[in-house]
């Protein structure tokens, strides 16, 4: 047989975008697709709580799944309820019209899992992990102004805005975007937003170490254009500042913000002028299945591309019931790549806040996917699967030093000082900061039993 018709453990076949149609569900029947691409109306039809989703929805799903959203709210939610019709409608996109068959089709879509969880969808013993934090990665700690995270000696954060478009489950800043929910009351910003970025511009100027920021949130859709502008083109002011990297989930989840005149000018003069200061412009999202992806998504991305900046980059995040098997992220990555010109950068492992267990998988488990995506995709656009581990930062799942499998219990190293550490003074021994082993847990339901049993030990918590 030739070696092209060679049956693989993965089958590439190109597929063609598809934007699924909206009026299937009752609330938008009449929605026109004038309606559809603007990015107020977007905005002004976000579904936020069960009542819009039942308009939205109709009769179409059951009692049940809103008695589980309804708990998973009251007992789990770290993150509140917010979705653009844009991003709810990539859920169940195929489903049957009857109530029992779009109910469950709707509790099996992989985007819903992680944009709208429900109670059943969580650990029944190990809903957290013990080690668990509700700001998991100390970013906050790690501050140098408001908002600015100096974590890397040449890269740091700028968190311009605690809000997003949408807000997904599983996020890693949950204790400071968006609402708060009855679990969790968030903390805020407290600097008006012209002097905290007003500090961070300054920092940056005081620190010509710092060569490439990553500017974030929150998310960029929700900064109006005209301060992000601003921001933006003083920050290309400063000569240190050779990458500057935009982030937003909403090319994702809300293409038609990127997609408006005044946007997408405004980028074109931002782009020009990093161009002609030879700074490296990019934009970075996050799509998690390749459901997301549709014509909208890649038209926004194309905009982007054509205004100017050097690359659009997705940072997925790996997630049981999502996309942990190497068919889910290999669709996913060819989706990006070949149709919407998103390159394929990363995808972490969940972080270890509150209510995560369900999503989060273990070290070995994404080591085996890395090894299995690999040989399909160009190089360039074969991501890597990283684990952002705790006073660490970004670690490729196979740079583990040792690895406790029956524990779950992996260490890491780095070669470097974080702010946190110049900043309390405990910097003063570089090879002591080289040799120390820090810990990440994976979650202890995919231990084996002695395993479980150790840190039923630990915690006071059932084995099982």
């Amino acid at each position: 047989m030739d070696q092209h018709t060679t049956r693989q453990p993965y089958q590439y076949v190109r597929t063609p975008l598809a934007e699924p149609d909206w009026r299937r569900l009752p609330g938008w029947r009449h929605v026109t697709t004038a309606q559809w691409r603007d990015a107020q109306w977007q905005r002004a039809h976000c579904v936020k709580n069960a009542r819009q989703l039942q308009a939205v929805t109709g009769g179409l799903l059951t009692d049940r799944l809103y008695e589980e959203l309804a708990a998973d709210q009251e007992q789990f939610a770290t993150m509140s309820m917010l979705l653009p019709p844009q991003m709810l409608n990539t859920m169940a996109p195929y489903a049957p019209t009857d109530p029992h068959g779009f109910t469950e089709a709707f509790l099996a879509d992989p985007v819903r899992r992680y944009m709208l969880p429900v109670r059943a969808d969580r650990h029944p013993r190990w809903p957290s992990h013990p080690k668990a934090e509700r700001d998991s990665l100390h970013e906050a700690e790690m501050w140098m102004v408001e908002g600015l995270t100096h974590r890397y000696p040449t890269k740091v954060l700028a968190e311009l805005v605690s809000t997003c478009p949408q807000y997904c489950g599983h996020c890693t800043r949950m204790d400071l975007v968006g609402n708060s929910t009855p679990q969790v009351t968030k903390a805020r910003l407290v600097l008006r937003p012209a002097d905290r970025q007003e500090q961070m511009l300054d920092y940056l100027k005081r620190t010509p170490t710092v060569r490439d920021v990553v500017v974030s949130g929150g998310d960029l859709a929700n900064v109006p254009w005209p301060q992000l502008e601003s921001f933006l083109l003083r920050l290309l002011e400063l000569g240190s500042v050779r990458d500057i990297r935009l982030a937003s989930k909403a090319v994702v989840g809300l293409p038609q913000h990127w997609l408006q005149p005044k946007v997408v000018e405004g980028l074109g003069r931002v782009a020009a002028v990093a161009a002609r200061r030879s700074v490296n412009l990019a934009v970075h999202t996050h799509a998690n299945h390749v459901q997301s992806v549709t014509p909208l998504v890649a038209e926004a991305a194309r905009a982007m591309l054509d205004a100017g900046i050097r690359d659009v980059r997705n940072q997925g995040v790996l997630m049981r019931g999502v996309n942990a098997t190497a068919e889910d992220l290999l669709d996913l990555c060819f989706a990006l790549q070949d149709e919407a010109n998103i390159l394929p950068y990363y995808f972490y492992l969940c972080d270890m806040i509150p209510s995560a267990e369900h999503w989060r998988t273990s070290v070995h488990e994404a080591q085996v996917l890395q090894e299995a995506i690999m040989g399909y995709l160009p190089g360039y656009a074969t991501p890597r699967i990283v684990c952002d581990v705790p006073h660490v930062g970004k670690r490729w799942v196979h740079q583990a030093v040792a690895y406790d499998r029956e524990r779950g219990i992996s260490y890491w190293t780095k070669n470097y000082r974080t702010g946190l550490e110049v900043r309390t003074g405990d910097d003063t021994d570089p090879n002591a900061l080289l040799d120390r082993r820090h810990p990440y847990y994976d979650p202890v339901d995919t231990l084996p039993e002695p395993g479980r049993r150790w840190w039923a030990e630990q915690s006071g918590a059932p084995c099982s």
